[in-house]
C-alpha cells in the first residue's frame, strides 16, 4: 500500500499539467528562435540583387533589404541563373576593345544598356511579391533578359557569331513562319556561315531575326496568359453563381424546390433526405435548407471524377502560366451548377420518363451524373487550352496558295454579271 500511495503521488495531475505547459513553452520558444536565426542568416545570403560588374557601369539604386524575399519560385531561380550567365558574357565582351574610338564608345554604351537590362531583371526577381503581381514580374524579367541577349549578339566576335548562328536559326525556325522574310534571309545567312563566309550585313540581320523570334515567343506566351486569366475569371463567376444558388436555397428553400412526391410511397424524396408525407401533398412544403447545397456537392463529386479521368491526357508545359490547372478548376463549379440544373429539369418534368424520383439516393445519383456531364461543355475549353499550349514554340504555318484549277468559279447570272454570295 505504501508503494501504491507513493506511486499515485508521483502522478499528480497538477505537476503533469505544469510540466506539459513548460515543455510546450520551451518547444515554441525554440521554434521561434530557430526560425528567427535562419531568417537572419538567409537574409544575409539572399540580399538584394547585387550585380557582379565593374564600377564604371551605370548602377541603379539597391533594393532595400525589407523588400527582398528569402524564398524564390522556380522561374525566379532560372532567371537568376540566366542573369549570371549574361553578366559573364557581358564581362567577356568588356575585355574586348576595338581600335576605332567611335566604335569603342558605341560598345561601351551598348554594354551599359546591357547592364541596365540585367539590373532591371535582377530587381524584378528580388522585389517583394504582392498578390496578382507574379505575371508582371515574370514579363519584366524575361523581356529584359531577352533584350540583353539580343544586344550581346550585336557585340560578339565573328567567331562567336558563327557559332551562335545555329542557335539563332533554331529560335527563328521555332517562332517565325516559313514565309517570313527574316526567316528566309536568316536561313541564307546561316548557310553562308557554315562555309565561313560572312558579309557585312549578316550580323545586323541575325540580330533582327533573333529579336523578331523573341517577340513572337512573347506573343505566344501572352496568349497563354490571356486564356489562363479568362478561365480563372470564368471560374470565379461560375463559383459565385453556384454559391449564390446555395445561399438562395438556404434562405428560401421553398422557391428552389427539388423534392419529389412519388406515387404509392409514404415519404417525399428530397436531396437531403426523405420526409414523411403530410397533407396537403405539395412538394415545396417538404423542401429543406440544405437541398441545393447537397445537390451541388454531389455535382462537385461527379466533376471530380471527370477531372481525375482527364489527368491521363494531361501534359506538362514549359510555359510559366498553369493553363491546364485553370481549365481543370473550371470543371468543379460547373459540375455543381449542372447538377442543380439537371435535377431542376427533372423536377420540372422536362425530361420524359424522369418526372418522379423515388428516393433521395436516386436524386443524388442523378446529381452526380449531371455533375460529370459538365464535361460535354468544358471539353471545348480543354481543346482550346491544348491548342494554345501546342502553339507555343511552333512556327505559324502559312496558308497554301490555291491553284487556279481549284479556285471556285463565281456564279454568273444574265450577261456576265457576277454576284458575291
Amino acid at each position: 500500500m505504501a508503494n501504491g500511495k507513493a506511486f499515485n503521488g508521483s502522478r499528480n495531475p497538477t505537476k503533469l499539467s505544469g510540466n506539459a505547459i513548460a515543455f510546450a513553452f520551451l518547444w515554441v520558444t525554440s521554434l521561434l528562435f530557430g526560425r528567427t536565426t535562419h531568417t537572419a542568416e538567409a537574409s544575409k545570403r539572399d540580399d538584394s540583387y547585387e550585380p557582379t560588374r565593374p564600377k564604371n557601369v551605370v548602377q541603379l539604386p539597391k533594393i532595400r533589404k525589407e523588400l527582398s524575399r528569402v524564398h524564390r519560385t522556380a522561374w525566379r531561380e532560372r532567371a537568376a541563373a540566366r542573369i549570371l550567365y549574361l553578366e559573364q558574357q557581358a564581362d567577356r565582351e568588356r575585355c574586348r576593345t576595338v581600335e576605332v574610338q567611335s566604335e569603342q564608345r558605341q560598345r561601351e554604351k551598348t554594354l551599359e544598356g546591357v547592364a541596365r537590362h540585367l539590373e532591371e531583371a535582377g530587381h524584378a526577381i528580388c522585389a517583394r511579391r504582392r498578390p496578382f503581381s507574379g505575371a508582371a514580374a515574370l514579363e519584366r524579367t524575361w523581356a529584359n533578359l531577352r533584350a540583353a541577349d539580343v544586344m550581346l549578339l550585336g557585340l560578339c566576335s565573328e567567331e562567336d557569331l558563327i557559332s551562335r548562328s545555329t542557335d539563332v536559326l533554331s529560335y527563328v525556325e521555332q517562332h517565325l513562319g516559313p514565309g517570313n522574310p527574316l526567316r528566309v534571309r536568316a536561313e541564307a545567312v546561316a548557310g553562308r556561315m557554315e562555309v565561313g563566309r560572312l558579309q557585312p550585313g549578316d550580323r545586323g540581320l541575325l540580330v533582327l531575326a533573333l529579336s523578331a523570334a523573341y517577340d513572337a515567343l512573347d506573343a505566344e506566351v501572352r496568349r497563354v496568359r490571356s486564356l489562363s486569366v479568362i478561365l480563372r475569371i470564368a471560374t470565379f463567376f461560375v463559383l459565385l453563381g453556384a454559391a449564390g444558388l446555395a445561399a438562395w436555397g438556404w434562405f428560401s428553400p421553398h422557391s428552389l424546390n427539388l423534392c419529389f412526391i412519388p406515387k404509392g410511397e409514404l415519404n417525399a424524396a428530397c436531396p437531403s433526405g426523405e420526409v414523411p408525407k403530410r397533407p396537403p401533398a405539395v412538394p415545396s412544403h417538404y423542401a429543406r435548407h440544405t437541398d441545393v447545397l447537397v445537390t451541388e456537392a454531389a455535382g462537385l463529386a461527379g466533376a471530380a471524377l471527370t477531372v481525375i479521368a482527364s489527368l491521363r491526357r494531361i501534359q506538362g508545359t514549359s510555359t510559366p502560366y498553369m493553363l491546364p490547372l485553370s481549365a481543370a478548376l473550371l470543371k468543379f463549379p460547373t459540375g455543381a451548377l449542372t447538377a442543380f440544373i439537371g435535377v431542376l429539369l427533372i423536377r420540372g418534368a422536362f425530361i420524359p420518363g424522369l418526372s418522379d424520383l423515388d428516393s433521395s439516393a436516386q436524386i443524388m445519383a442523378w446529381a452526380v451524373i449531371f455533375g460529370a456531364a459538365q464535361h460535354l461543355v468544358t471539353r471545348f475549353v480543354d481543346a482550346r487550352a491544348r491548342e494554345t499550349l501546342s502553339d507555343v514554340g511552333r512556327a505559324p504555318t502559312d496558308p497554301e496558295p490555291s491553284s487556279p484549277e481549284t479556285e471556285p468559279v463565281p456564279a454568273q447570272t444574265g450577261k456576265g454579271a457576277t454576284h458575291d454570295m
